[in-house]
């Protein structure tokens, strides 16, 4: 592991392994820039990420790909109906000795793939976030920890919600960015197509190992921010919260409920981070409102009204902001 002489110089070593690591994952992974951006800016800010988009854009590919770039074991958890939640964090086994044994679930894992988590029971999901909370699982009375860093990232399928169980308001406030992921451009799938119809597999390197992400996770800490950018932050998630005396009155119009003080931490962190990530050393308004969307896209409830109107959640925001 590299040493800094300063957190200035670690900053500008954070922000060159990031310029490296965009190179590494654009071997594979074309276009979604502001995916891989959003999904490395959750891993530096200790968060985790939940992905929206329709299948065959490449979520499972993408992970997998920044988790070969960090250096970092991964496992992919297919979630299904039947999924107990023993079946992720592991359970106690018997060996040949008649003794229990713990034998570790999927879980145990740097970065963890959660693949449409919405198909699974509530009881199942829950065994998942509650290890994205405390970054330990308990199992027949005993805790055990997770390794660091740990990141989970999960996938849902916006089309089909049959025989889903959608996470609720109190377990989606647990990640820090939901990302929305988008067809890609005409010019981007022509090379999409080229390269995955060919022989040729582009091989990534090992940018970054776990105790260097965990350094520059403690560096993104660190980082001092003005007042007047947290006051800015922590005001527009009060902006959020309808009939308080900081909504406006179209808010009041159309949510039924805001963002809670989560969204203000991540807000300020995410700054921070997407500030040494574009070679900055504190974080101004611009950043914030450069991580606001995804931030607080899954943390506001529409009332009727908006719902009628067809007013979507990323139009109010885009109208907060």
């Amino acid at each position: 592991m590299r040493t800094f002489s300063s957190d200035k110089e670690a900053a500008d070593a954070l922000a060159a392994s990031y310029r490296t690591l965009r190179q590494e994952i654009g071997k594979v992974i074309i276009g979604q820039d502001d995916v891989v951006r959003l999904v490395l800016t959750a891993v530096f800010s200790q968060g985790h990420c939940l992905l929206v988009g329709v299948p065959g854009l490449a979520k499972t590919l993408l992970i997998q790909t920044i988790a070969d770039s960090l250096d970092l074991s991964f496992n992919r958890i297919q979630f299904t109906p039947d999924l107990m939640p023993s079946d992720i964090v592991g359970s106690e086994t018997m060996n040949q000795q008649r003794d229990f044994q713990f034998v570790k679930g999927p879980v145990f894992a740097n970065i963890v793939l959660a693949d449409e988590i919405n198909r699974t029971p509530p009881k199942t999901q829950a065994a998942l976030l509650e290890s994205m909370q405390e970054y330990a699982v308990t199992v027949a009375g005993k805790r055990y920890g997770l390794e660091r860093p740990f990141f989970v990232l999960a996938t849902q399928n916006p089309i089909e919600q049959e025989g889903t169980y959608p996470l609720p308001e109190a377990q989606l406030d647990r990640f820090m960015f939901n990302i929305e992921l988008g067809y890609p451009s005409y010019e981007a799938e022509l090379q999409i197509v080229k390269n995955t119809t060919s022989d040729k597999k582009p091989s990534v390197s090992k940018i970054l190992h776990a105790d260097e992400i965990q350094a520059y996770q403690q560096l993104v800490r660190r980082v001092p921010v003005a007042d007047n950018v947290v006051e800015y932050a922590v005001n527009l998630v009060h902006k959020t919260r309808p009939n308080t005396e900081r909504s406006p009155a179209r808010i009041n119009q159309l949510l039924e409920w805001g963002a809670g003080p989560r969204a203000s931490q991540h807000l300020i962190v995410g700054a921070k981070c997407n500030a040494l990530l574009n070679g900055k050393y504190s974080p101004d308004i611009e950043d914030v409102k450069a991580i606001a969307l995804p931030i607080l896209r899954h943390r506001l409830v529409r009332n009727f009204k908006a719902e009628a109107e067809g007013i979507s959640i990323d139009q109010i925001v885009k109208e907060i902001l």
